[in-house]
């Protein structure tokens, strides 16, 4: 077992590694957080499974602190409104669960941030396309290949495995590395 572990560690270590090449896409990400906030702006994060987690976890790090006290900056969870996500999926169908909220919260001065393992989930590509109907943002942390968002999205930072354990553990890594560089510039 301690093998094994020395080996899953490795592989995290080397595939956080590969990340180095896409440091400018991360920060044009931070950027796009700052204006957002700077401006009045929400970022609404989105994603399913684990990735409904990781987004949750990061609207709670901009909502109430990660290393210092500030104030509190605009971010909602599209993930946990389990109500409007019932109705939704219900009567909508649940392609439509993010996308529908999208249509009712954001605006041009918004952010959709999605989390995907595989890039290719239908109600993530709907959000996109609800988005860009109304003039929001949209920016994806991405695994694999990128799949169907890559090129949809204004940028992404693609995760270069195809674990989906490894994608969700760097997608949190580099969260929390934008939530750092927004606090840094605006707190």
């Amino acid at each position: 077992m301690t093998d094994r572990i020395r080996e899953g560690l490795e592989e995290l270590a080397d595939t956080a590694g590969a990340l180095r090449s896409q440091a400018d896409r991360i920060e044009a990400i931070g950027r796009r957080y700052i204006a957002t906030l700077r401006n009045g702006g929400t970022l609404f994060f989105a994603g399913n499974g684990g990735s409904a987690a990781h987004a949750q976890h990061v609207a709670a790090e901009y909502v109430v602190r990660f290393t210092v006290d500030r104030r509190p900056f605009r971010a909602v969870a599209l993930t946990t409104d389990s109500s409007v996500l019932t109705a939704a999926g219900n009567d909508l169908g649940f392609e439509r669960v993010f996308a529908r909220q999208v249509e009712a919260l954001a605006g041009p001065r918004d952010l959709l941030v999605l989390h995907s393992t595989t890039g290719t989930s239908r109600n993530l590509l709907a959000a996109v396309e609800a988005a860009r109907r109304i003039g929001t943002g949209v920016v994806a942390l991405l695994g694999r290949d990128g799949g169907a968002l890559a090129p949809l999205v204004d940028v992404a930072v693609v995760v270069p495995s195809d674990q989906t354990s490894r994608i969700q553990e760097l997608h949190l890594a580099i969260e929390h590395l934008l939530v750092d560089m927004v606090e840094r510039e605006l707190a």
